[in-house]
């Protein structure tokens, strides 16, 4: 992708807020079927964007979501959209047996609707940080960064939704590692406020 088109991405971003519907958006799947936000209708749910599909911070993030999603209810599920096609993305998502949708976000245009943002400051700030989580994810965990196959600067996003899709928490990464806190998560999937 050139600096224009990257340029071009930034420049239609729109930020989404607590109180805003989540905007609608169907995906493709690991499976090969196609996932629509319709799905989520009278549940509770994190949807959370991610970077591209061996990014370390991303696939630590989506394990440590695996890990937590049997103690959650079973009307709260997980949404994790990752900026890569399938094909890129299944080898990646795979090997991880999420019980959840995991979504190929191919050319970032859902993405871009939530308003992602893009940031080198926010890769280097994420790397300078969170080396210690970073060096984690590549040597005990395995999560390599081979291939980058979307925006290597793409920032993370998550999204807390209710019944109803209304968003109740909008939370923009500040850097490449930055999440939503798990116990934060953990008190919306319970029933309470995040």
């Amino acid at each position: 992708m050139t600096s224009t088109q990257q340029a071009g991405r930034q420049s239609d971003v729109v930020q989404l807020n607590p109180g805003d519907s989540l905007p609608a958006f169907s995906l493709p799947a690991l499976d090969g079927s196609i996932w629509s936000s319709r799905d989520l209708q009278g549940r509770r749910a994190l949807v959370v964007f991610f970077r591209f599909a061996s990014c370390p911070f991303c696939n630590l993030r989506l394990h440590q979501l695996i890990q937590r999603q049997a103690e959650w209810p079973q009307d709260f599920t997980v949404i994790a959209v990752f900026d890569s096609s399938a094909a890129e993305l299944r080898p990646y998502a795979e090997r991880h047996h999420a019980p959840f949708p995991v979504l190929a976000d191919y050319r970032a245009e859902v993405h871009r609707r939530f308003g992602v943002r893009y940031s080198w400051l926010g890769v280097i700030r994420g790397m300078l940080a969170r080396l210690p989580t970073a060096l984690y994810s590549m040597l005990v965990k395995g999560y390599w960064p081979t291939s980058v196959s979307g925006a290597l600067h793409t920032m993370p996003m998550n999204f807390l939704v209710d019944e109803q899709g209304t968003i109740v928490t909008a939370y923009y990464g500040k850097d490449e590692g930055d999440h939503l806190p798990l116990a934060a998560i953990e008190a919306f999937a319970q029933g309470g406020e995040a």
